[in-house]
């Protein structure tokens, strides 16, 4: 497979989306509160990484592709940090900034390896900040080869089925990350990559693999879609497009954390397409991509020399 990845990768990315800033709080468990029955945690160490589709960003960037984000932040200490952070990561920025709400930020509180808590402060963008948006992506993307719009349901993103439209118009390659009970606004998309639980809210409950190809692969001609990828956690993946079906089999050695798998699964698809390699290749190394990166704390990332390994 290493054969496969190019060593140099020319290509632009383009990612839209709900931007979040990732907190970890670590600490030692040594006791149960007296006020309540629940865990004591002494911190010890915080950590703030790039979430959301901040987080895909951050995965393109970390296989050496050019990439931007665009967004919505608050006008915050939050937002401040998301900016310097993208720009350690030598991703383009272009986040709106929002003074009506606070950026959206989880916050993971971590005692002995394990996740005890998480908290999170997010509202919705305003319609105004989502028209300037808009219209900053119809100026952006011109100059990117493969857009991709993450969508993780926090309001970014209610102009998604106008973006799919411009980039076809102008023959890009769309990668989406669905979420929602609704997924017609992707319709014209290139790849659709739902994980199982987004795909059952959709088509409904299986009963068996011949079923759930059968709905897949009706769903995949409704959004008039070149392929579907279900991610399928233990199972692998599934890519579902005209030819057929295409299964690829888990590749985690252990499966450590899943938050940001789908970040990472995503990015690797769209920069490995973007370096011109056939889908069913870039699946197979997004596949990998997936493996190395569950066995990871948090939101992390994959770089080029792991796949190569």
């Amino acid at each position: 497979m290493a054969k496969l990845i190019p060593k140099e990768f020319n290509t632009r990315i383009l990612v839209i989306g709900d931007v979040m800033l990732d907190r970890y709080w670590f600490g030692e468990v040594n006791r149960i509160s007296p006020e309540a029955p629940v865990p004591v945690v002494r911190i010890e160490k915080c950590e703030e990484r790039l979430g959301g589709a901040a987080n895909v960003a951050r995965n393109i960037a970390a296989l050496g592709a050019h990439t931007a984000l665009l967004g919505v932040v608050g006008n915050d200490e939050a937002g401040n940090k998301l900016e310097q952070l993208l720009r350690e990561q030598s991703i383009q920025t272009n986040l709106n900034r929002d003074p009506t709400i606070s950026t959206i930020v989880k916050l993971r509180v971590i005692g002995r390896q394990q996740q005890l808590l998480r908290i999170d402060f997010e509202e919705r963008p305003t319609h105004t900040v989502l028209r300037n948006k808009l219209s900053q992506f119809n100026a952006l993307m011109p100059e990117y080869d493969v857009i991709v719009l993450s969508d993780y349901a926090k309001g970014s993103l209610v102009n998604v089925a106008e973006m799919i439209a411009a980039a076809k118009k102008l023959s890009k390659r769309i990668l989406v990350d669905p979420k929602g009970e609704d997924f017609s606004r992707y319709k014209g998309a290139s790849v659709l990559t739902p994980n199982k639980s987004e795909l059952r809210q959709i088509v409904g409950s299986w009963e068996s693999e011949e079923q759930l190809t059968e709905r897949a692969q009706r769903l995949r001609r409704e959004l008039e879609l070149e392929a579907l990828l279900l991610t399928r956690s233990e199972e692998g993946m599934t890519l579902y497009t005209e030819q057929g079906e295409t299964h690829f089999p888990a590749l985690a050695r252990e499966v450590y954390d899943v938050s940001g798998a789908g970040d990472t699964v995503i990015a690797t698809l769209a920069t490995m397409l973007g370096a011109g390699m056939s889908l069913v290749d870039a699946v197979a190394i997004a596949n990998k991509a997936g493996g190395i990166v569950v066995g990871k704390l948090g939101t992390a990332v994959v770089t080029r020399e792991e796949l190569f390994e």
